[in-house]
């Protein structure tokens, strides 16, 4: 198997886009639960097809479940929640959630940096 060396000059802009979409994302994360995430997810659907064909469209993915299946888990604990009596179960599947949506964002920031594409 050879391995052959391609220069993509669309790549590095697209990677750092990438990049700081997981950086919005995590700001977004952090200081607001994921209430501003919307405004990245925005960009990531805008921005997928131009990085159609590169591993870069996988963590655009990646983000965009992220977003959706965090949005689902949060929304279950704010319904369980409101029933008073499953109020400790809504905890923990907001801090199940939390540490989910960490890992997504750490584990997608890891293997952009290393050049590496998000599993489907």
């Amino acid at each position: 198997m050879s391995q052959d060396l391609i220069l993509d000059t669309n790549l590095q802009p697209t990677k750092n886009l990438a990049w700081w979409l997981y950086i919005a994302h995590a700001v977004s994360f952090v200081f607001s639960l994921g209430a501003f995430s919307w405004i990245p997810l925005i960009i990531n659907y805008v921005k997928r097809p131009e990085a159609a064909g590169t591993f870069v469209q996988s963590h655009h993915t990646w983000q965009i479940r992220s977003f959706w299946w965090y949005l689902v888990w949060m929304v279950v604990g704010g319904m369980l929640f409101f029933t008073f009596f499953l109020i400790p179960l809504a905890f923990v599947i907001w801090g199940g959630a939390w540490l989910w949506k960490a890992y997504r964002l750490i584990k997608g920031i890891s293997d952009l940096n290393r050049n590496q594409a998000m599993p489907v």
